[in-house]
């Protein structure tokens, strides 16, 4: 006879060592048939250990340590689901409120409590409670007087580490969780070193002289019974009032959806859709269609943008009700991408919105739902090298100059003393434990059953409730999640078309994409790369893109969207695409087989249907065991037996095909360089519908667009270069002003007033208070005036002034200073009412005071972060004569000397590992330039941050992008400062 183990993973964040899979490996060995899991206050790893349990005959016993800081109260565990979910609304509740844990445990049905052995004696009456007994614990039974109540006590093995590695980490761990060193650790913030894990045979022999400790917990653990059917969908089932209304709706929407979007039926469309409909009603996912198209119709309602991307492109069903904006029979997208009969892990809808829309859905989705029914999803934040290296360094007390050096990762451990080698050995153990838990992207589960039947909830910094899971537990369990993202490219949209509103009157249809496809103008922009602004097509690589390839249109840019990617772009396949899309001569070479699975990339892998459709008619894999190929390339297959029971079919039907093996090898590679990376092509087709709405709204309204994209403060670049390409489309930008500017930039026909909110510093509530005074009383007249409307501290009205927010008073920055210091200085100005009549103006007499343009540069600088002159104006060394963008072409092949402002830099790696980079400028004109900087230049000639730099380098080109491969680098000064006496 031998007793159960208690363990706890390392899901005990911070505490816990040992991973959730290597236990059931252990019972497996050790025979054992149950596991008691009792992580501290967590559940995180119960269901993939189930999982896993299932597989292999081994119970796992639900549990959950109850524990405050260095406290543990005692152990609940589960007899039946309903217990479960009883305990987990229990601790959900003192999770969300921060309550204290109290010292007895809850009555729940279906729960037990197991306390520790300790000193301050209790009775436990009720037959809920027993004392659990540890091996450490048995020589204290005679002298306990517990041993007058010896029905109450079980054995309870509880094992915490398998080797002294273990318990090491472990008080690394905990001095990371006390923020202290490992030295003042406090003894009660550790667990016992004997917490050791046991063979069966010693546990056997722990208790032999104790049987009845582990009849008794034999006894308790029969009375819990758990099983789980994983895989079986757990959303919410009805949306209506019953299946069969939920039906008849989706039909109805759909329908009148198929007459908006194609006009007319055809009998193309009546069988794609009928497809469609026997297999969303087959595995269940009306009620599914449904949320989501009600969440669409509520952003819809409030003005708010979205975009349906991901797989769920690839549905006819979901174009037609509004949920996508991508027609899939005009990207000959298959359905069984999203949906299929033999896919066993679930499809989810990807609705994206505004950064500033995104909470509010949120919340409708658990308004509507109920929060017994809807949580955020949870994902699991790990320990990274750099990061616990600089735990680790912290821990044992390292300076930080040593701890930058080891996070740097590029030094010899021979060169290390014993302390840094202690850091480096166990940072490398504990890289990719469970750190913390954190939030999905933008994951929601809407469950049929109370979410407490499935997990505790926490509340995270947002306030809605989340699970204690992550996104693949969801999976397993079958509940399917919705995401509900947020991207600032649909602000920038929102935005400029409200801004349109304003500016000119116009009313915008942003969402009549067919009339966007053939404009001429969007296809002019994205053939010469003139996109900056625009989602997702901005960034300098795909500018370059887009240029090289020549692309003008829908279909050409949704393939763009996608070889951007790292994969396909290390696989080669996008070198080689465009090749073949420049040059139709070039398609010869294409693999005859992969041509005519994939014409219309021209035999070449752009998308992740593409893995599906080569493993399937290539290698004549099943459409299922082609799914867990691409799935396992992008992470998110968990099973290597099955991955690699696939891979090996791969190769066997390739030689019974006949294919040489380095043909199939060769396929392989890169499927496998690619597939991790590469976007579903419903996915880049959603991408490509924003981007054209991007590149509409820029080629014919480029000032508003330009003034939304600056007021969203996100894109691949700085605010400062947004507010540079406003200029260069023709805006006059002028510096905020205390008489024309709000809290975000605004355009009045072509000025584009900076926002106060730019200015560095300065309050929000100055802010408001300006705007709210200037609306309602006018424009202020004088710093005297302003002082009285406004109330604003001496240092507050000095950021204004240094801003040149006064300079509508036609005076000298260095005069309202005066005015200033003689109204403000050493008052402390209450915010007090307007005064019912003014005072007589005090009159200065100053001698002439002058601000240079060059003393404006160094404030904006300071308060806006970049000067609003051109950076070429306070360089200093510039020679006379300057190498312009527009004259490099004429240089090709030479050794050049150019002078460049720093845009952006993208750091990357070679195949070798080494460091390298590519660099992006403006010239004196404002125009770009590209550079390429290998390892040995970015070595001895390093960026040194923003500024203008001196470049020597070659002229090169390839489908007529220029770059620049850069020898020599150098960063200029800036003009000194005039000096104020």
């Amino acid at each position: 006879m031998k007793a159960t183990p208690v363990v706890k993973t390392w899901y005990s964040l911070r505490y816990g060592v040992i991973p959730d899979d290597w236990w059931i490996e252990y019972c497996a060995g050790q025979q054992l048939k149950r596991l008691v899991v009792a992580d501290i206050n967590t559940t995180s790893a119960i269901f993939d250990m189930m999982r896993r349990g299932q597989k292999v005959g081994i119970q796992i016993i639900l549990g959950v340590e109850i524990r405050s800081e260095n406290t543990v109260h005692y152990t609940l565990i589960c007899q039946t689901w309903a217990g479960f979910g009883n305990m987990n609304q229990w601790l959900s509740y003192h999770l969300h409120t921060g309550s204290v844990f109290p010292h007895r445990a809850p009555v729940l049905e279906g729960v037990i409590a197991v306390y520790p052995l300790r000193s301050d004696w209790f009775f436990a009456p009720d037959a809920h409670e027993y004392i659990g007994i540890t091996p450490v614990d048995l020589h204290r039974i005679a002298t306990s007087p517990w041993r007058y109540h010896p029905h109450k006590l079980i054995a309870w093995p509880v094992m915490l580490f398998r080797h002294k590695r273990d318990y090491n980490a472990h008080r690394l761990l905990r001095a990371i969780d006390h923020n202290c060193l490992l030295s003042k650790l406090p003894a009660e913030a550790q667990a016992s070193p004997e917490l050791r894990v046991l063979s069966t045979e010693e546990l056997r022999a722990t208790y032999q002289t104790f049987p009845q400790l582990v009849t008794q917990q034999e006894k308790v653990l029969d009375s819990c019974c758990f099983h789980y059917t994983f895989g079986q969908m757990q959303n919410k089932q009805i949306f209506t009032t019953d299946a069969e209304g939920d039906w008849h709706l989706l039909q109805r929407i759909t329908e009148e959806g198929l007459v908006r979007r194609y006009g007319r039926e055809t009998p193309e469309l009546r069988s794609r859709l009928q497809k469609e409909y026997d297999i969303i009603l087959q595995k269940g996912f009306v009620s599914y269609y449904l949320i989501a198209w009600d969440i669409v119709r509520y952003a819809t309602h409030r003005g708010f943008f979205h975009v349906g991307r991901g797989s769920g492109a690839n549905s006819m069903v979901a174009y037609c009700m509004g949920i996508t904006d991508v027609d899939p029979i005009e990207l000959d997208l298959y359905f069984e991408r999203f949906i299929n009969l033999y896919r066993e892990n679930p499809p989810d809808f990807d609705l994206d919105f505004s950064w500033r829309d995104r909470d509010e859905v949120l919340h409708y989705i658990f308004q509507k739902h109920g929060t017994n029914h809807t949580a955020l999803l949870a994902a699991v934040n790990t320990f990274q090298y750099r990061a616990v290296v600089r735990e680790l360094g912290k821990v044992f007390g390292l300076p930080k100059a040593e701890i930058d050096r080891l996070a740097e990762g590029e030094i010899s451990s021979q060169n290390l003393d014993h302390i840094s080698r202690l850091v480096i050995h166990y940072s490398q153990y504990l890289h990719d434990y469970p750190n913390h838990l954190t939030l999905h992207a933008g994951g929601v589960l809407v469950s049929e059953k109370p979410i407490y039947w499935y997990s505790p909830t926490f509340v995270p910094p947002k306030g809605l409730p989340a699970t204690m899971f992550d996104m693949y537990i969801a999976e397993d369990i079958g509940l399917y999640k919705f995401d509900i993202l947020s991207q600032r490219g649909l602000g920038h949209i929102r935005d400029a078309v409200e801004i349109i509103q304003t500016n000119r009157g116009q009313n915008i249809d942003i969402h009549d994409i067919p009339a966007f496809k053939k404009d001429p103008e969007i296809s002019k922009m994205l053939r010469q790369g003139r996109t900056m602004g625009a989602f997702y097509v901005e960034s300098p690589a795909m500018r370059q893109l887009l240029k090289k390839m020549g692309c003008t249109d829908y279909l050409s840019l949704v393939a763009a969207s996608s070889i951007i990617r790292p994969g396909v772009a290390r696989s080669g396949m996008m070198k080689e695409y465009i090749r073949r899309y420049r040059c139709p001569e070039a398609r010869r070479d294409a693999h005859p087989i992969l041509y005519d699975i994939m014409p219309d990339t021209f035999g070449v892998m752009v998308y992740q249907e593409d893995v599906i459709k080569v493993a399937h008619y290539y290698a004549g894999l099943t459409l299922a065991e082609a799914d867990v190929l691409r799935r396992g390339m992008s992470g998110k297959y968990r099973s290597k037996e099955e991955f690699e029971r696939v891979k090996n079919r791969f190769f066997e039907n390739c030689r019974l095909k006949g294919y040489p093996d380095q043909e199939a090898a060769e396929i392989w590679r890169q499927i496998e360089s690619f597939a991790g990376y590469s976007f579903a092509k419903g996915h880049s087709a959603s991408f490509a519908v924003e981007s054209y709405q991007s590149l509409y709204l820029r080629a014919h309204y480029p000032l508003e667009f330009m003034c939304a994209v600056i007021n969203n403060f996100g894109g691949f670049y700085s605010t400062e270069m947004y507010i540079h390409e406003a200029r260069m489309l023709g805006a006059d930008v002028q510096a905020p002003c205390i008489n024309h500017s709000q809290e975000l930039s605004t355009i009045r026909g072509h000025t584009l007033w900076l926002g106060l909110g730019l200015i560095k510093s300065l309050e929000h509530n100055l802010i408001q208070r300006i705007v709210h005074q200037r609306t309602k009383h006018g424009s202020y007249r004088s710093v005297e005036d302003f002082v009285r409307r406004v109330s604003p501290g001496i240092e507050q009205l000095k950021i204004l002034i240094k801003a040149g927010c006064f300079r509508c008073t036609g005076l000298d920055k260095k005069e309202l200073y005066w005015q200033a210091h003689a109204l403000l200085a050493g008052e402390k100005v209450a915010h007090q009412q307007p005064a019912l009549f003014e005072e007589q103006k005090v009159d200065f007499q100053l001698p002439p005071l002058i601000t240079e343009p060059i003393e404006d540069a160094y404030d904006q600088m300071e308060l806006l972060g970049f000067p609003l002159c051109s950076p070429f104006e306070i360089a200093d060394g510039l020679p006379d004569t300057l190498l312009r963008a527009a004259d490099i072409p004429e240089h090709l092949g030479q050794m050049v000397e150019f002078y460049g402002y720093l845009v952006t830099i993208k750091p990357t790696r070679t195949i070798k590992g080494e460091r390298m980079y590519f660099g992006t400028w403006i010239d004196i004109d404002g125009h770009w330039v590209d550079s390429v900087h290998f390892p040995q230049v970015a070595i001895a000639h390093p960026f040194r941050g923003k500024g203008i730099y001196r470049l020597i380098g070659k002229v090169c080109e390839e489908y007529g992008v220029y770059t620049l491969e850069v020898s020599q680098m150098h960063k200029l000064g800036l003009k000194p400062k005039p000096d104020v006496h």
